[in-house]
């Protein structure tokens, strides 16, 4: 009788759990978004982070003095003042727009400087309690991380792959860098630690964010209710008109309570202080 020859582990079938060609496959998506959904569970457990401020807006709005610079080198390489071209006219409409923006960055700064502030001097148990949390990319989420940052506090990221748009900015630590694929898994993690939320000028993104949150919200998904902010009373007056949505009864007039615009820092910050005092730390 002949034996079989032995066999190495390298003649053995590939475990599906191994196999990276059908891990990015079409059918295994669901198992894809289910690690997004449980991953990054447990290293916020590890890292004991229960309760966030997320700070979100536009990945376009920059420093001033980077915004100034940018603006000056678009007017220094147009030809012709009077007769621009299609390229010309749309970089010095962006450029103009990046310097008209820039103070809320500036602003993103000093919000998460001093709610990450308050939140390092809590008592007790409560001490570091509240993370500021962002989208990981630049513009206002790079402004909220790096605010945490100045003040010695830790920040989350929460990072999401786009082709124009690629990795996290430096501001946050590595134990809470995170890198999304799917969209509603990333903001599924935005809300479900969220105990307020800032919103800054910006864009398709931003929108998303805002009503989604508004929407849970509203239909009283969340349990215990964030306090909503809106940065910036000239740019949400003239890009959300809500006033019209009660008006054609598609909302309520109580909605509109459902968020506070403000203009300041300090505005910001009292608002939400006192509403995370009273519904979290009472």
């Amino acid at each position: 009788m002949t034996l079989p020859p032995e066999r190495s582990r390298d003649d053995w079938p590939q475990k599906a759990y191994n196999n990276r060609d059908f891990l990015n496959s079409d059918p295994a998506r669901s198992i894809r978004v289910l690690c997004e959904m449980t991953e990054p569970g447990l290293r916020f457990a590890k890292e004991k982070v229960e309760d966030t401020i997320v700070l979100f807006g536009s990945a376009r709005i920059k420093p001033l003095e980077i915004a100034e610079e940018q603006l000056a080198t678009v007017q220094a390489r147009i030809k012709n003042p009077d007769k621009l071209t299609i390229e010309e006219a749309r970089s010095l409409h962006q450029a103009t727009c990046s310097v008209q923006s820039a103070p809320y960055y500036e602003a993103a700064v000093k919000l998460s400087e001093s709610l990450t502030q308050w939140s390092l001097n809590l008592p007790g148990e409560h001490q570091d309690r509240f993370l500021i949390c962002s989208g990981g990319g630049p513009g206002i989420m790079e402004a909220a991380n790096l605010g945490a940052h100045n003040v010695g506090g830790k920040s989350i990221g929460l990072g999401i792959s786009l082709p124009f748009e690629q990795g996290v900015n430096p501001y946050i630590p590595e134990e809470l860098k995170f890198e999304f694929h799917y969209f509603f898994v990333r903001k599924y993690w935005f809300v479900l630690l969220a105990k307020a939320l800032v919103a800054f000028p910006g864009g398709f993104g931003t929108m998303d964010e805002l009503f989604e949150t508004l929407t849970l919200v509203q239909t009283k998904k969340i349990e215990k209710l964030p306090p909503i902010v809106l940065f910036g009373s000239e740019f949400w007056n003239d890009v959300v008109n809500f006033d019209a949505l009660v008006k054609w009864g598609t909302i309520s007039p109580e909605d509109v309570d459902l968020f506070k615009i403000v203009d300041t820092v300090e505005e910001a910050h009292d608002y939400i202080v006192n509403c995370l005092t009273e519904r979290f730390l009472t």
